[in-house]
């Protein structure tokens, strides 16, 4: 299901006033290193493969469920990546969205890569020097899992200060 139960239960509420949720990002590796991708079936585009938590859910609970709802891939969260909040997203009913990304390095540990739901048009794993086009902050995101740094978080800003001057990975 493309959007969960839940929040069409508060949109119904709601409207479409902006509603300020959780999101889970994961990337996923397998053995040979290769990252596992989805073609969103809302935009089309190659993306990470990410969703939302349930009531109650834990962060690392969500993305097991959503990388194997998704995709078929079975799942192991190994580290948290970094944390984000995102520009508000409309969509195209009116619905306006701002999640807060807890982005998560996770490796494969069964199950074969396929169309898992209605959510993607295809899924597939990407050797790092074969990915499909991907925006900068994905790409980002991959980069930062190849890497061993501590967990990005938006730092606040110096007291009297309103500029945060961040670039998100």
């Amino acid at each position: 299901m493309a959007t969960p139960q839940f929040i069409l239960d508060i949109r119904a509420k709601a409207g479409d006033t902006l509603l300020f949720m959780p999101g889970v990002v994961m990337v996923v590796f397998d053995d040979r290193g290769r990252v596992l991708l989805n073609r969103r079936a809302d935009t089309g585009r190659w993306a990470l493969i990410a969703g939302i938590p349930d009531p109650g859910e834990q962060p690392a609970e969500a993305a097991v469920r959503e990388i194997e709802e998704e995709t078929g891939v079975a799942a192991v969260v190994e580290r948290v990546l970094s944390v984000f909040t995102n520009e508000p997203v409309v969509y195209g009913n009116g619905d306006k969205a701002q999640y807060v990304d807890i982005v998560l390095r996770c490796r494969a540990v069964g199950g074969q890569a396929r169309v898992n739901d209605d959510e993607s048009l295809d899924v597939g794993w990407f050797a790092l020097d074969e990915l499909p086009p991907l925006g900068p902050i994905a790409r980002g995101r991959i980069e930062l899992a190849l890497r061993d740094d501590p967990t990005w978080f938006a730092p606040a800003p110096a007291p009297g200060l309103t500029d945060r001057g961040y670039r998100a990975p």
